[in-house]
């Protein structure tokens, strides 16, 4: 039987090694997705525009919602809800593609010398690809509408990295676990929806009970979001020691999720 390595100094070694294989499948993974239809990448643009449009008028117009309870003006509720969707989108797209990660590309698990580990690389690239999207149509709207721009929105790909880690940990965790569970596909679409109104996408975290807002330091998803839109909208820049805590939760998370995946792929041929 093939050994794999577990050691999370592999993860290192595999990203830098297979970086270039790696974007190689991203870039077939974003072509792939449009490849046919008649507006193509153009949908990467249409579709947070067409999600801010549909949010803010629920929202903002139906439910009369201001941002924090404040006395803030429609405007104001729809660029802080679009900065924090597009957070949270980066990890919702990873964690509905990964129950079927492994599973829908079975003919590479037969390959011995195919790195199984870096397909949920893939994934998070790809994600990623749409966030940076996102985010060009997030300052544009910005720009529109305030006419101003904060330079700190620079810093908002370093104040993802947790996210990143922990988004990468838990496609690892959730991509192995799909293969021996195949009713997880419907288990993680219901967790993300859960998610997404438990973290701070609506609302602003001082909204929060204070025992919640003691909870939400736990969330990377939370964090990531709060910490990019006080980027975004006031040019924040986060807590120096909370950011390191996060990072050092993430990549631990991610480090035992990486070590589960190269122990449990040695049965995926046999379930496949």
């Amino acid at each position: 039987m093939q050994q794999f390595r577990t050691d999370p100094r592999e993860i290192c070694r595999s990203l830098w090694g297979n970086r270039a294989l790696i974007l190689a499948l991203v870039k077939r993974e974003v072509v792939g997705r449009y490849r046919g239809s008649l507006f193509g990448m153009f949908w990467s643009f249409l579709n947070p525009l067409l999600m801010l449009v549909v949010y803010t008028f629920v929202f903002g117009v139906v439910f009369q919602a201001r941002w924090g309870g404040s006395n803030g003006s429609r405007v104001d509720f729809a660029i802080a809800l679009f900065a924090g969707l597009i957070v949270f989108n980066l990890f919702a797209e990873c964690a509905s593609r990964s129950p079927t990660l492994i599973t829908s590309n079975s003919n590479f698990v037969k390959r011995v010398v195919f790195p199984l580990e870096i397909l949920p690389c893939v994934s998070v690239g790809a994600a990623l690809f749409h966030f940076a999207i996102s985010l060009f149509v997030w300052l544009c709207c910005f720009w529109i509408l305030k006419r101003s721009f904060l330079p700190q929105a620079f810093l908002v790909p370093l104040a993802l990295v947790p996210l990143i880690a922990f988004t990468l940990g838990f496609s690892w965790l959730i991509s192995s676990l799909g293969v021996f569970i195949r009713d997880i596909a419907q288990v993680i679409a219901l967790v993300i929806s859960i998610t997404m109104f438990l973290s701070p996408v609506f609302y602003p975290i001082s909204a929060l009970p204070l025992i919640a807002q003691k909870i939400m330091v736990w969330s990377p998803i939370a964090q990531a979001i709060e910490t990019s839109r006080g980027l975004l909208l006031h040019g924040t820049i986060p807590d120096l020691g909370q950011f390191v805590f996060q990072l050092f939760f993430s990549t631990v998370f991610a480090c035992l999720c990486f070590v589960w995946f190269q122990r449990s792929r040695r049965a995926f041929a046999d379930v496949l």
